[in-house]
């Protein structure tokens, strides 16, 4: 059977998927959307749920109509960490607010618009293999549909078949820059149910978390006032963690929940590392999940993987317009990614190593005598955080004891503020690429001598 040809074909209908797909459709090139799940169940991805507003996603679909259709809640005012230890942390949002969406309404959604953008979406089509010419340009690949296999053949692939993605272990990639310093260590193992309590729970207007094992965290992301995402993760370079019961364990000491109905379970792994060094090579692309295209500390990864996906289409555009899909061509994606987001992800991932070195106890002691504004600054908005003097001298006071231990994050923290300025200067072309990863690296050689951290990269 002849292939079936098309500008770009898309792998994955999860978020960064449908945002590349409608990208390319809506400048009037044949894309096909290669969708695994049976329609029925398309949309449907193990997620917290948690996003900061539509007003962080590109404007490439009817984002109203998004928001009408999966927000399920957009009062969320504060952040709690529950402290096992003494008092919780309650961290106000001010100003800005953040939602809970229905995921497997917004991801109908979204696939709902890629279709109406003009992609072609295919439900049930199981991606097995990648197609690549004699000088390496991937050029296609070859699913299984309807019992048989079919070859799809592009110009640009773009891969987002999540972390786990099939395409880079079938893609011969040693000739590129694209990143392959990736094990599974790097990768978080996360569990969620979605539970309706009988009665409204009290933190309907915050999302709450909670320290456990392994450098992991409960989440209690409130979708309605009775209707609550709750999960847990924890990383695998950590010992195993039987995330069910410790979920249930949790579940069971909180009164909101007695009487709850489990509606709906996923589990699904993720990544908690810095995003790809390079996420292209000739006629390739990969976005979201499949790029570590999300926050290491906290597994978030919606807004970046709906930039990404934007990115990558927008790049695979005028690479097929000049008829060259080589990396120098794309390589405009790769340098949008790391000077946007990437930075703050890289950032993030170097308190990660340093929390890696200590046990969950020490952390909770140190975390509950930092201010909490600063905290959260660091570990989910900038990467890098400062305080003033007198903010310095209440918290010298408050954590008595951990002097030391704070010493040694405040240089982890001007690591973090210098590793920023590195990826600022990430290069324009693959011609300084090597030289870029080689500072960059030195700067994670100080973070391991300094921490003592077996290297993660």
């Amino acid at each position: 059977m002849p292939a079936r040809s098309y500008d770009v074909v898309v792998v994955g209908g999860g978020t960064a998927g449908c945002f590349a797909a409608a990208t390319v459709a809506r400048a009037g090139l044949d894309v096909a959307l290669l969708e695994r799940k049976p329609e029925e169940d398309g949309g449907n991805i193990a997620c917290g749920d948690a996003i900061k507003g539509k007003s962080t996603f590109p404007d490439i679909i009817d984002l109203d109509y998004l928001r009408e259709e999966s927000f399920t809640n957009e009062n969320i005012r504060r952040a709690v960490f529950e402290n096992p230890k003494g008092d919780d942390i309650e961290i106000p949002f001010g100003e800005r607010s953040g939602s809970i969406v229905d995921r497997k309404r917004y991801g109908e959604v979204l696939l709902e618009e890629a279709a109406r953008a003009g992609a072609e979406v295919q439900y049930g089509t199981v991606v097995a293999d990648v197609v690549q010419s004699d000088d390496g340009r991937v050029t296609g690949v070859t699913a299984t549909r309807r019992g048989s296999v079919e070859e799809y053949a592009a110009d640009v692939v773009v891969d987002a078949a999540g972390s786990l993605s099939v395409l880079q272990d079938r893609t011969d990639l040693s000739e590129t820059t694209f990143d392959t310093n990736v094990r599974y260590s790097q990768f978080c193992s996360a569990y969620r149910e979605i539970v309706e309590t009988p009665d409204p729970v009290d933190f309907a207007d915050a999302i709450v978390f909670k320290p456990t094992a392994e450098l992991g965290y409960l989440w209690y992301f409130p979708r309605t006032e009775t209707e609550v995402n709750v999960g847990l993760g924890f990383q695998m370079n950590k010992p195993p963690v039987k995330l069910v019961a410790e979920l249930r364990r949790d579940l069971r000491n909180r009164p909101e929940f007695r009487n709850a109905t489990v509606r709906d379970k996923l589990g699904a792994a993720l990544p908690t590392r810095r995003p790809y060094d390079s996420a292209i090579a000739p006629g390739f692309v990969a976005v979201g999940d499949a790029a570590a295209h999300v926050n290491p500390c906290t597994g978030g990864g919606i807004p970046g993987a709906a930039k990404a996906g934007h990115w990558a289409g927008q790049e695979a555009i005028e690479a097929i317009a000049d008829g060259d899909v080589s990396e120098a061509a794309l390589w405009g994606y790769n340098h949008r990614v790391q000077t946007d987001f990437g930075k703050r992800f890289a950032a993030m991932d170097l308190f990660n190593i340093w929390a890696g070195t200590y046990d969950v106890d020490a952390i909770t002691d140190i975390i509950s005598s930092l201010p909490g504004q600063p905290l959260a600054e660091a570990l989910a908005t900038e990467g890098t955080t400062s305080m003033s003097l007198p903010l310095k001298l209440k918290t010298a006071v408050g954590t008595f004891g951990h002097w030391r231990t704070l010493l040694e994050l405040k240089r982890v923290n001007d690591l973090a503020s210098r590793l920023k300025g590195i990826y600022d200067d990430y290069p324009d072309s693959p011609d300084g690429f090597d030289a870029w990863v080689d500072r960059r690296d030195g700067l994670m050689e100080e973070l391991y001598e300094l921490t003592g951290a077996e290297p993660k990269y």
